[in-house]
């Protein structure tokens, strides 16, 4: 997979991007990234890529000249023929003039916006699909907004707080999506039982049949030797060998937790009736610490 990142600081990338599973799905082959200054698509003895915004208000907007230049240069195909190729590739229609092998079909521009839909593992999932992703970065008050009409397939956010630019949610989009993508991880296993994974395991009782499991709800705690740190003990269970009274607990705290911390996370994952019989109890339980 290739990520583009269209920004105007271009040596922001060399951190995040330079250590652990991401450097070394570079090293391997796996993803390229490559960055782009926007100021090189700027014309101007200044290289300016900024304007006030018509109609007066605060603050400066990123123009959309070297924004539109740039994905010229890379070569990217138009977004109406992105969006019709995508669109051909899950049901091809005959006379649709599209391919579903069409390589429109597997790029994809995302504009990282304040204003974007909320990123999340969902998300991350459907973009790990994609050959290509090419990242837009905002600056300043936001981005002319012929941007994100005529060019971004979507706009993401990742989260309802205010950053000075999108170049750290463009480097996190990079991380979350990097690790879905096979032979990432050293244990393909493991993107699909961290906390907010979509997959679901049924196994005994309902329950998942793996001991990692998290189905779409916050990760259970973990721990590790020594047994007892200073008077601080790992929880019996985990040290009797009884995989199913671990996976119970697992399950037990996995819900908990979310109950505690994520509890809007219980209205989208699919519950077995163990889960909600185990539900029941930690509210009776947080019912009886609030009265104490």
């Amino acid at each position: 997979m290739r990520f583009d990142i269209l920004t105007i600081f271009p040596e922001f990338f060399r951190g995040p991007l330079d250590y652990g599973i991401v450097h070394r799905a570079r090293e391997s082959g796996l993803i390229e990234v490559a960055t782009h200054d926007l100021r090189g698509f700027a014309h101007d003895r200044h290289r300016t890529v900024d304007d006030r915004p018509f109609g007066g208000g605060e603050g400066m907007v990123l123009k959309p000249e070297p924004i539109f230049e740039c994905m010229e240069a890379l070569g990217i195909a138009p977004k109406r023929e992105r969006i019709a190729a995508q669109v051909a590739a899950v049901t091809p229609a005959e006379d649709s003039g599209y391919r579903a092998n069409d390589e429109s079909a597997r790029e994809c521009v995302i504009l990282m916006s304040a204003s974007g839909r909320l990123f999340d593992q969902q998300i991350a999932t459907e973009l790990s699909q994609f050959n290509r992703i090419v990242l837009i970065c905002g600056r300043y008050e936001g981005i002319d907004e012929r941007v994100a009409e005529n060019i971004a397939d979507r706009e993401l956010s990742v989260g309802d707080y205010v950053l000075s630019g999108g170049e750290l949610p463009a480097a996190i989009v990079v991380d979350a999506v990097t690790r879905l993508i096979p032979g990432a991880l050293g244990n393909e296993a493991s993107a699909f039982t961290e906390s907010f994974s979509p997959r679901a395991w049924s196994g005994i009782d309902g329950l998942p049949d793996s001991t990692a499991a998290s189905g779409g709800l916050l990760d259970y705690p973990h721990y590790t030797r020594p047994a007892d740190y200073n008077g601080l003990p790992v929880p019996e269970v985990l040290l009797g060998g009884n995989h199913d009274a671990i996976r119970r607990w697992r399950r037990y705290k996995a819900l908990e937790k979310t109950y505690q911390n994520r509890p809007d996370l219980l209205q989208k994952t699919v519950l077995s009736g163990e889960d909600r019989q185990l539900l029941d109890r930690i509210r009776a339980e947080s019912d009886a610490d609030e009265k104490v």
